[in-house]
């Protein structure tokens, strides 16, 4: 039997936290705040600026991650940085099409190719999908299921647990509050549908999370209820106390 993989909270600082200093002490809080966490991962994904900062802080309590990767390896791409950059930063994880960067032209296509890359590198892509709005029809699943099929149409059906997809639906992104579980669990299940269909019934699952409006008071109830594997945390990860508040709520889910 595989053994259940844990839960999973990420923080992304997106461009914010403004100085080294600032940087380490919020990665250090939480570290401290959250030492007796013991069924949750605990991802953060500051700008990259401070990963040479934060190399020698983040340990196996606290992981590091980045907020992109380039598509290709290495080539004539100004400003760009590849998944090789990252290996010596001890970087875990990167976000891979985030609605932020898909609103700024990023395509589906570029998205594969970006997820390949983390994997040669053995980065973990944390995949983001997402609908803009929901109709009476519909046509959202459809639009789920196209960015599904193309963003991990590089990856094989062994490599597809190492994958976490992060379901964060843009309408709810910034809002006053989070989807309620029970959506989130109906779009879990259709996740999940949409695999099996890709690779097969047998196929071992990737980690699928929820983001979007997440707090420490509805954390619990969207994890739980929503029967989802961890919690992708935008504003609420750049204070120690409101992004412990989260990962102390979901490391008490059995």
């Amino acid at each position: 039997m595989a053994l259940k993989k844990k839960k999973i909270v990420i923080g992304n600082w997106k461009m914010n936290i403004f100085t080294s200093k600032e940087a380490v002490k919020l990665v250090e809080g939480i570290k401290k705040e959250s030492i007796k966490a013991k069924n949750t991962d605990i991802v953060v994904c500051p700008p990259f600026v401070y990963l040479a900062d934060l190399k020698s802080v983040v340990s196996k309590k606290v992981a590091l991650g980045v907020q992109n990767i380039f598509e290709e390896t290495a080539g004539s791409y100004t400003g760009e940085v590849s998944a090789q950059h990252l290996t010596q930063f001890k970087v875990s994880y990167v976000i891979i099409g985030h609605s932020e960067r898909r609103a700024r032209g990023e395509s589906d296509t570029s998205i594969s190719k970006k997820i390949v890359r983390a994997l040669e590198n053995k980065i973990t892509p944390v995949f983001c999908i997402g609908e803009a709005s929901r109709d009476e029809q519909g046509e959202y699943l459809s639009f789920i299921k196209s960015q599904l099929v193309v963003g991990l149409s590089g990856v094989s059906k062994m490599q597809i647990s190492d994958v976490v997809v992060a379901y964060e639906p843009i309408w709810a992104i910034g809002a006053t509050e989070a989807m309620n579980s029970h959506q989130v669990h109906e779009m879990s299940l259709y996740i999940q549908k949409c695999i099996k269909e890709m690779y097969g019934t047998m196929v071992m699952m990737p980690r699928i999370l929820y983001g979007g409006a997440v707090n420490a008071d509805n954390a619990r109830e969207i994890v739980d209820r929503g029967y989802v594997d961890g919690l992708l945390v935008g504003r609420e990860s750049l204070k120690v106390e409101n992004f412990v508040g989260i990962i102390k709520n979901v490391d008490l889910i059995k």
